[in-house]
């Protein structure tokens, strides 16, 4: 199903490790708009070459364009998809919140397997949304990685991980971004 506030276009929703829980904006965007949640094999140890070609998959079963709505390692996620795939002209647009640094060394083992990350520039508009206080990822970190992919950043104050911890509800001023990056 394809929301009003998004042009019309379909969203595919790109959580991040682990995957996004019920309270979490990505689950509740689903729930109210019907935007598509990527379904990744396993959650628990993400392996970057499967993840990009189950994005490959789905994107090639949706009517072009999509936007895609990215969290956490969703995030490192297009930019890996968007430096191999050869499907890039498919997306309109990312928006892309609270990239981790999973270059920094307390992270995970199975987040830390997606070194280094991907800084090639995107071939498609994009927004990071970041936060002041991101346990994974420090400010300087997220707009470099942004500047990289040729992203507009943006900070939406301190709000944790942005997950379901972050108490953002429906969260519609991420759907404002959302939609900008649609018209």
């Amino acid at each position: 199903m394809a929301d009003g506030l998004t042009g019309g276009l379909r969203v595919l929703l790109l959580p991040g490790w682990l995957n996004s829980e019920a309270g979490h904006w990505q689950s509740r965007w689903e729930a109210l708009h019907g935007f598509a949640r990527v379904e990744q094999a396993d959650w628990e140890r993400p392996l970057r070459g499967d993840w990009m070609a189950r994005l490959d998959e789905v994107l090639l079963a949706e009517p072009a364009p999509v936007l895609l709505a990215a969290h956490s390692l969703g995030c490192q996620l297009v930019a890996a998809w968007a430096a191999h795939s050869s499907h890039t002209a498919r997306v309109r647009g990312a928006l892309l919140v609270a990239p981790p640094d999973v270059e920094r060394d307390d992270m995970p083992p199975a987040v830390a397997r997606w070194r280094p990350i991907v800084r090639q520039r995107l071939p498609f508009p994009a927004t990071v949304l970041l936060s002041d206080d991101d346990p994974f990822s420090a400010p300087e970190r997220a707009r470099a990685m942004a500047a990289d992919w040729g992203a507009e950043a943006a900070s939406i104050g301190a709000a944790g991980h942005i997950n379901g911890d972050s108490g953002l509800g429906d969260w519609p001023d991420g759907m404002a971004w959302l939609a900008r990056l649609g018209r």
